[in-house]
């Protein structure tokens, strides 16, 4: 049967009027998405479209507060995404926080919003998807601090999406009444859930953005890195994710401790505690108290440690032993940590360590342990001293509970796993000091390795080296490559081979050269696995 000469004129004109109706729409920026039509904004870099505090749940205040996120609101007409939405309720903790929220949109329990940044000329463009969870030690944190601007991402061929998700005691409270009013029985994780409902957004309404809801990566670094690796371990968030990205930080319990998680009964008394310390001892009374009376009672009660918990339903079991159990999802892994993640100060307060006091430190944390422990952590004299006080710092903080991630996924995972370390010292003026303490000594420190995964080095006032661009072009595109395909490797970058390549891991190192190498102090490592597994044993 053949078509007349009209009818293939006629599909020629809708396909014509279909492609200028979907280059109209994102040439006015707007996307339609489940809730209404946003409108964004061209961001600076050429082809790029910003879409900043779309609603992905409804507001979770009022009765909704310690509730699982539920669908926004539908709206008409077109909603401006051009501001970013307010952040979460938090204490002003970390002094290298800088938010963007505007003075009209003020700290909020109202803050479920993302943002999208897209380099989609259409809808049919089915790029792939970095969707990025804040870190914060999940007590403070925004989507829209600088350092996480998507803008140069999106320049190298992603969409990026950043979430906000619930802190503190708003986001990971458990309480008796909590748990028995919820049909799952189980209670705390809000903050948690609200990280899989922003993927849940995604799976539904990335396409009009130009992206793949089959090639989302989902990547954070501390408390998101954290965040990436029970997303993994959880069963509500399977299907959601082919990829996962973290840096510095893994829920696999810091040695000489087990798990790094308490069972719910055992945060259910914390959160009872707190509810009398308010004054509040029923449920109504918890939720009729104001955000603002419940931040600072937290803020009085630093004892109480309110994060996510095996609640028995977003994670049934401790992420460790979902990994050991080989349950967790079985996406590949690109994960690592920075040279010099804390300070000696971590360990020794105010006392700085020397060839006489580290051996003593050591024999009063670690008892028995102690002469094994300085023989991977020597002080043959000062300076020694105070490198090894630095390395057991950072170990005992995120280095060893990451190492940890990469080694059960590589066992457990079926996927390709890719470590890093990332050992540059960002430049300083002179006279700098963080936390009292010059940046060079406190070296490749926590979280200074975001700018330069995220190319955004000019959101800080640095005096930045041609080398620090080199290493932010060369971590970001390894990023973006490992999200589009699985494999950070790409034309033009130096060779990142697979964790498991030979007799012992190599990882990417990024330095003035960046080259792999040979895992670093892997008996460190192998050391406090073997403590972790004694202790947790018994």
């Amino acid at each position: 049967m053949t078509r007349g000469k009209g009818a293939t004129q006629v599909a020629a004109l809708v396909v014509i009027l279909a492609m200028l109706f979907a280059g109209r729409a994102f040439a006015n920026d707007q996307v339609k998405t489940e809730s209404g039509i946003v409108e964004g904004v061209k961001a600076a870099s050429p082809g790029v479209r910003v879409f900043r505090g779309i609603p992905f749940a409804a507001p979770p205040i009022g009765k909704l507060r310690w509730k699982a996120p539920q669908p926004a609101k539908h709206w008409k007409g077109v909603s401006k995404a051009i501001e970013f939405g307010s952040r979460c309720m938090q204490a002003p903790i970390f002094s290298d926080m800088i938010f963007r929220d505007l003075p009209d949109r003020p700290m909020s329990e109202d803050c479920l919003y993302l943002n999208v940044w897209t380099p989609a000329k259409s809808a049919q463009d089915r790029l792939a998807v970095m969707v990025w969870f804040y870190g914060g030690g999940f007590q403070a944190g925004s989507s829209s601090e600088p350092r996480y601007d998507g803008e140069s991402f999106a320049t190298k061929g992603i969409i990026v999406v950043s979430v906000n998700y619930r802190l503190g005691v708003f986001g990971f409270l458990s309480h008796p009444a909590l748990t028995k009013e919820s049909r799952e029985h189980a209670s705390g994780n809000y903050g948690l859930m609200d990280q899989i409902a922003g993927l849940g957004w995604v799976k539904k309404n990335i396409a009009g953005f130009g992206g793949d809801a089959d090639k989302v990566t989902i990547a954070g670094e501390s408390a998101g890195s954290l965040s990436v690796s029970a997303l993994m371990a959880s069963p509500l968030a399977k299907g959601l994710f082919r990829g996962a990205i973290g840096e510095s930080g893994a829920f696999f319990g810091r040695p000489p401790a087990g798990s790094a998680m308490q069972p719910l009964g055992e945060t259910e008394k914390t959160g009872a505690k707190f509810a009398e310390s308010i004054g509040a001892t029923t449920l109504p009374a918890l939720r009729a108290k104001s955000a603002e009376d419940l931040l600072g009672g937290a803020q009085k009660n630093p004892s109480m440690r309110f994060w996510p918990t095996v609640d028995g339903y977003v994670l049934p079991k401790d992420v460790a032993t979902i990994f050991a159990e080989g349950q967790q999802s079985h996406v590949p892994l690109l994960a690592g940590w920075n040279a010099q993640e804390a300070s000696w100060a971590v360990v020794y307060a105010k006392d700085q360590p020397t060839a006489q006091t580290f051996p003593e430190q050591l024999h009063t944390r670690f008892n028995d342990r102690a002469t094994e422990i300085l023989k991977l952590y020597p002080a043959a004299n000062d300076e020694e001293a105070r490198k090894s006080a630095i390395d057991l710092a950072s170990d005992l903080f995120t280095t060893y509970i990451t190492w940890e991630w990469l080694e059960m996924q590589n066992k457990t995972g079926h996927a390709p796993v890719y470590g890093y370390v990332f050992d540059r010292t960002p430049p300083a003026a002179p006279d700098t000091k963080v936390n009292g303490v010059s940046p060079k000594e406190l070296g490749a420190r926590h979280a200074c390795e975001i700018e330069y995964v995220f190319g955004a080095l000019k959101s800080q006032p640095n005096p930045w080296e041609p080398v620090d661009f080199k290493i932010s072009d060369a971590m970001a595109s390894y990023w973006a490559n490992f999200t589009k395909s699985g494999d950070p490797n790409g034309a033009g970058l130096p060779k990142w081979p697979a964790y498991d390549d030979g007799a012992v891991p190599l990882m990417m190192h990024f330095a003035e050269e960046i080259q792999a190498m040979p895992q670093p102090h892997r008996e460190r490592y192998e050391f406090w696995s073997r403590v972790r597994n004694l202790t947790a044993a018994h």
